[in-house]
């Protein structure tokens, strides 16, 4: 009877913590040729997005969850700047007309929350106009092609150029 007893609470707990609780937004891959990008992808969901969910002007893990981390395949330019083959965290500050984006060297952050804490290991800083997208953006989404890197949410898009 204990042995019952005590599955039965376990289960309730287990049932209880969860209960309410949005799920968190999956962990989504994009690559191109020379670049891959691995970022929690949140749904917009009636809510709006830039200058609101998310505060202009200050630091944003780039999606949602862990922060985003994007790969170079090889040596190239972000954003006009000379970027290194390897894995950086990317943090984006939004602004109403032209975003902040960062390559960061700490990895496997939690979000933008330890960023002040790792901002000493920041490695390219670029400016990128922020533009009206040709449709509202359901999902956060982020895609690399051969010539840029974009990122659309809602109604803006962002596009930094790259070259390999």
């Amino acid at each position: 009877m204990k042995k019952i007893s005590a599955a039965l609470l376990l289960l309730l707990c287990a049932w209880g913590s969860g209960y309410g609780q949005n799920p968190s937004s999956p962990r989504v891959t994009a690559e191109s040729k020379h670049v891959k990008v691995a970022y929690g992808q949140p749904s917009r969901r009636g809510r709006v997005i830039f200058g609101e969910l998310v505060p202009f002007g200050q630091v944003w893990r780039t999606g949602a969850n862990q922060a985003t981390e994007i790969t170079f395949g090889k040596d190239g330019t972000f954003g006009g700047k000379p970027v290194k083959k390897g894995t950086y965290t990317l943090f984006t500050i939004p602004a109403e007309k032209q975003w902040t984006i960062i390559l960061n060297s700490q990895l496997n952050q939690p979000g933008s929350f330890e960023y002040e804490q790792y901002k000493n290991k920041n490695v390219l800083e670029v400016k990128a106009a922020a533009k009206k997208a040709k449709s509202e953006v359901e999902k956060f989404t982020i895609r690399p092609t051969d010539t840029a890197l974009l990122l659309e949410w809602d109604e803006t898009s962002v596009s930094v150029p790259m070259k390999f």
